[in-house]
Formats: C-alpha cells, sequence, structure tokens
C-alpha cells in the first residue's frame, strides 16, 4: 500500500487480511474513497453527508429509470402477448428490452445506494452495487451488436429454418449474458485494487485502473464492430438490384446513422471519463472528482433503443396501442375487445419475416427490407 493508506493507520488493521476478508471491512470504503478524492477521512465524511438528499439531478435520472423500465417492460409484453413477434429478429429485441430493463433497474438501486449511503457500504456490497450497473449496461450494449451479427448474417447467407435457427438465435444471447456477467463480476473475483491504492481509480475507487482500461478497449471494440457491420449491410443492400429502390437503402443508412449516433453519443462521453480515469490523477484532471453526469447520460440509450429498434415496426406500435388499451391507459371509450384482435401484417420486417421463413437462396437477392 501506499503512503496515503499509512498515513490514515489504517494499514495496519488490515496487513494480516486477505484480499476477499477485506470485504467485509466496513471503513475500508471510507479510507479508498479518501485516498481516491485526495481528501482526509474527515473531509470525505463531511463531503458525502451532504448528500444524505437526492440532488435535482437524480430525481430527473430516477424518473428515467422508471420510464426506461415501463417501455421497456411495454415492449417485452408486445412480443410475449403476440404470436406474430415469435420470430428471432423480435426475440433479439426483446433481449435488447429485458437488458434495458435491468439497466434502468440496477441503475435506481445505485442511486439510492450512493450519495451519503456509499460510506456505509461494505466492499462486497460496493463490488455488488457496481457489477450489477455494469452487467446490465454491458448486455444492452452486447445485445446491439448481437443485433447487428444477425442482421448481417441474415443478408448474406441463406435464411435457414429449424433448429440451425434456433441454436444460433440461443447461442447469441447466451453468449450477451455469459460475456457480460463476467465483465461485470471480475472486479469481486479478485480484479480490483484492494491493497494496492497506486493502482485503484479515482471514479470507481475499488476497481483497477487496468480493468477500467480493459472495459474501455471491450467497448470501443464493440462499436467498432457495429459501425464495420452496418457499413456492410449498407453496402450490399445498395449494391443489390433485387427490389432494392433508392428509398430502401436510403432508409437503411437513416436508420443505421440514428443507431450510430445515440450509441456514440451515450457512450462517448463515459469512455472519455474512464479514459481520463485510467491515465490521469485527480489533481491534473478535476473533472474525475464528479463523473456521475455522464455516467447518468449513459444511461439514456436504455430508453432510446425501443424507440430505434422497436418503434420503426408499425406492428409493434399497433402492439403498444393494444397493450395501453387494456391496461386502461387509452381506452376512451373504445370496446375491450379490441384489445384481443389479431393484427394484419402491415411493417417490411415482419413481412418479409413470413415471406421468407422457408427461403433457401441469401435474403439480399429477393428482400432487402428485412434488415
Amino acid at each position: 500500500m501506499n503512503l496515503c493508506c499509512k498515513a490514515t493507520g489504517f494499514c495496519h488493521s488490515v496487513t494480516m487480511l486477505s484480499k476477499y476478508q477485506q470485504y467485509y471491512e466496513k471503513d475500508l470504503i471510507i479510507y479508498y474513497y479518501a485516498c481516491a478524492k485526495n481528501w482526509t477521512v474527515n473531509k470525505t465524511k463531511e463531503e458525502y453527508d451532504k448528500k444524505k438528499q437526492l440532488p435535482d439531478f437524480k430525481v430527473v435520472l430516477v424518473v428515467l429509470c422508471i420510464i426506461i423500465i415501463l417501455e421497456n417492460l411495454l415492449v417485452l409484453l408486445s412480443v410475449f402477448r403476440n404470436k406474430k413477434f415469435h420470430s428471432a429478429m423480435f426475440f433479439f429485441i426483446g433481449n435488447l428490452a429485458f437488458s434495458d430493463l435491468l439497466a434502468g433497474s440496477a441503475y435506481i438501486a445505485n442511486i439510492f445506494l450512493s450519495g451519503s449511503m456509499t460510506l456505509q457500504l461494505y466492499p462486497v456490497q460496493w463490488f455488488i452495487r457496481e457489477g450489477t450497473a455494469f452487467i446490465a449496461l454491458a448486455a444492452s450494449v452486447f445485445s446491439l451488436l448481437a443485433i447487428a451479427i444477425e442482421r448481417f448474417i441474415a443478408i448474406t447467407k441463406v435464411k435457414v429454418y429449424g433448429s440451425t435457427k434456433t441454436c444460433r438465435m440461443f447461442l447469441l444471447i447466451g453468449t450477451c449474458w455469459v460475456t457480460s456477467i463476467l465483465l461485470g463480476g471480475l472486479p469481486i473475483l479478485g480484479w480490483n485494487c484492494i491493497n494496492n491504492l497506486s493502482e485503484c481509480s479515482v471514479v470507481l475507487p475499488l476497481y483497477s485502473k487496468r480493468y477500467i482500461l480493459f472495459v474501455v478497449s471491450i467497448f470501443t471494440l464493440i462499436l467498432l464492430s457495429i459501425v464495420i457491420l452496418y457499413v456492410k449491410i449498407y453496402l450490399i443492400v445498395r449494391s443489390s438490384h433485387q427490389e432494392a429502390t433508392n428509398s430502401q437503402a436510403y432508409s437503411l443508412l437513416k436508420t443505421v446513422t440514428i443507431v450510430l449516433g445515440v450509441f456514440i453519443m451515450c457512450w462517448l462521453p463515459v469512455f472519455t471519463v474512464l479514459l481520463l480515469d485510467s491515465f490521469c490523477n485527480i489533481q491534473d484532471c478535476p473533472v474525475l472528482k464528479d463523473a456521475e453526469m455522464v455516467f447518468g447520460f449513459a444511461i439514456l440509450n436504455s430508453a432510446l433503443n425501443p424507440l430505434i429498434y422497436v418503434l420503426r415496426s408499425k406492428d409493434m406500435r399497433r402492439e403498444f396501442m393494444r397493450v395501453l388499451c387494456c391496461w386502461g391507459v387509452l381506452q376512451s371509450g373504445r370496446p375491450s375487445e379490441r384489445c384481443l384482435v389479431q393484427l394484419k401484417s402491415s411493417s417490411s420486417l415482419e413481412h418479409c419475416t413470413n415471406k421468407f421463413e422457408h427461403q433457401t437462396t441469401p435474403i439480399m437477392q429477393t428482400c432487402t427490407t428485412c434488415v
């Protein structure tokens, strides 16, 4: 441990404990936060005592998280209720909605367990708090990548029906969650900076700077992969002369631009702060002392995903209305039987899914609007 820890007098009490035994040392949080922020222990307690009430910014974030939970719950109910949506692409959209719903729930818990509550946590509770948020947000990002992979395969390969297609879907979804849980769980498994304060993050004081850099690298690779996949999809669609029109190509380009633009807009500030955290000390980068706003901005991505991936489907929008009608939100004197009327397909995505369910030639030769 470095001089900061020695100055607090805390080293002596924990020297004989292993790293995992220190997970249950309550005072450890206080000392690591004091060293990370370059404060004394008393100043750290004073600063966090001031955070007993939720500031307006966090109140807004709580409201946003509630909206995220409700809108993604609406997506899941729509996919579950309507058998027309029991296809691979809609299951991927449902998986994205589930991960975003968990992200909203995890961030609400994070908000109420932060501030003055932070110094009252045991390290193991702190790891669970931060790890759950990392898992949920990572699952949302990995779901975006899984959708991009599925769309790319759909227009470049033969659309296979049966067990092969189902296995591919479950493989992608399973890989998404296994990778997210592993990524978010690495710190509690041992990749943290306990007993090595010189490696501690400023933004997340129990996390190792190397772990932070690793996470940023993974998310950057995901971003580049999504960009490459969607660029290839657009080039393939534009070069196809079978039922491919300029309007369809520009519509696809518009969708891709929205997806990538929102992703970059929401996550770039987080990547920037975490990169600064990995290479910059708190004296040179004072922005690290208060980085909560950029993390709150990242959660906005979970609110926008349903709008981008789901609301562009006319059938899904109509199913939304039916669900809201059944909840009594949009009754307006309408008979309840209308809530049970089966939809007629109107969106190009669903039309192509039904039309080419047993297609044995590449989709790009016959229907480019599926993507």
